[in-house]
């Protein structure tokens, strides 16, 4: 008794990158990847015809599925492993192209494929796609290079992994003030909308002069029952905004610059940014990337504009003959323990072991600071909705203390 042959669509790229859609039959789906593997594409997506139409995702503009910091983190080390285990490029590729939940890593993986397939480095296929960082670039390259891949995608993931944890340090200071106050706006709109307008008869009725927070309270309550579709237009406009603005290298710089100077979070802002800096650097160095090299890719990825500026002189300075660390102590922005190590290491060259202890050290200040910064928010937070709540209720109960007065 024959199989069943069933009718298959499947979207494939050809050996010159180029996706190509169609259909086939086969007896299974298997089946009919090894038939497009045969015919020399490689598959990105095969599903039967009857449901290919049904299954098929509906993507929305700047909502698809994103390769995150920790899809990389996963993927290198899963690739460093199956290189360390003789696996060639190829047949790693596409194992992890098949076991990734990322669908979106699975398709840029197909493509790099493909790519290395056609006779293409890795450095040079993943460069095609914004996905991969510079910094992760630079580092496969140098790894290829020298013949230390599996080696250099470890380090990757570990330097991955560290930007991450920095990453959730910083959400996690940050977010319970931002909890705090939204959930002072939210109780600010529903007294000024529901709470207020109850008080305004009896106001009225009661006649005399109301005072001023009083009026100011009023007027207030008015202006959200009157405008309330501004309270959903306007945050929506700050943010689109806002995003637009960060697309302006000179607003960007401001910035970054205000965020370092910032009263409470600029010292750990300023710390994170220092951590990333000698992290980047150095492991840079350890891959074997040229000084040059290195000290470009780091000021663009340091995702600070002030310490980025820095990084670029001190880079012009080493172009001329000088040492890393004589210019670094030219910028403020560096701290002298900073350029005191770096200068150690250049000395015993060791600089990238040098940065690596640095790094490791503001990571332990990130992590005292983010929890004394935390411990320090939380009665202050509590203090200032008890105020903004506080202030609202006294200025709906000052006309009753002159009820009195106002009845004779």
């Amino acid at each position: 008794m024959s199989a069943t042959v069933s009718t298959y669509r499947y979207t494939a790229r050809d050996a010159e990158g180029k996706t190509k859609t169609g259909t086939l039959d086969a007896p299974t789906e298997r089946a009919a990847y090894q038939q497009l593997r045969q015919q020399g594409f490689v598959p990105v997506e095969v599903a039967a015809g009857s449901a290919a139409g049904l299954n098929r995702e509906v993507k929305i503009p700047g909502l698809g599925e994103k390769v995150g910091l920790a899809d990389l983190s996963i993927f290198s080390r899963q690739f460093a492993t199956m290189i360390n285990s003789g696996l060639s490029l190829l047949r790693a590729l596409n194992i992890l192209a098949e076991q990734t939940d990322n669908k979106k890593l699975a398709e840029i993986l197909n493509v790099v494929r493909a790519d290395v397939q056609e006779g293409a480095s890795l450095s040079t296929a993943m460069a095609k796609h914004r996905q991969f960082p510079k910094l992760y670039l630079a580092m496969v390259k140098a790894g290829e290079t020298a013949g230390l891949l599996d080696s250099v995608l470890l380090r990757i993931a570990d330097t991955l992994e560290s930007d991450l944890a920095l990453r959730r340090k910083i959400k996690s200071a940050m977010t319970y003030p931002v909890v705090v106050l939204v959930l002072a706006v939210i109780l600010t709109v529903v007294m000024l909308i529901f709470i207020v307008p109850t008080f305004v008869g009896m106001f009225e009725s009661l006649g005399g002069e109301l005072p001023l927070p009083t009026k100011i309270m009023l007027a207030m309550s008015a202006a959200v029952r009157g405008y309330w579709w501004a309270l959903l237009l306007v945050p929506v406009a700050v943010v689109q905004g806002f995003r637009r603005a960060k697309r302006v290298p000179a607003f960007q710089f401001q910035l970054d610059r205000l965020k370092l100077k910032a009263p409470v979070f600029g010292p750990l802002f300023h710390k994170v940014a220092i951590s990333r800096f000698a992290r980047n650097f150095g492991i840079l160095l350890k891959a074997g990337v040229p000084i040059l090299s290195a000290l470009e890719i780091t000021a663009e990825t340091v995702n600070n504009g002030v310490i980025s500026n820095a990084v670029d002189d001190v880079r012009e300075s080493v172009k001329e003959g000088e040492a890393v660390a004589a210019p670094l102590a030219a910028h403020p922005v560096f701290p002298p323990m900073v350029v005191q190590m770096m200068a150690v290491g250049e000395e015993t060259g060791a600089m990238d072991d040098m940065l690596a202890k640095i790094s490791d050290f503001y990571d332990q200040e990130v992590t005292a600071a983010t929890e004394s910064l935390t411990a320090a928010l939380e009665p202050l937070m509590i203090v200032v909705l008890a105020s903004i709540v506080g202030a609202m209720v006294i200025a709906l109960y000052m006309p009753m203390f002159k009820i009195f007065d106002l009845v004779q």
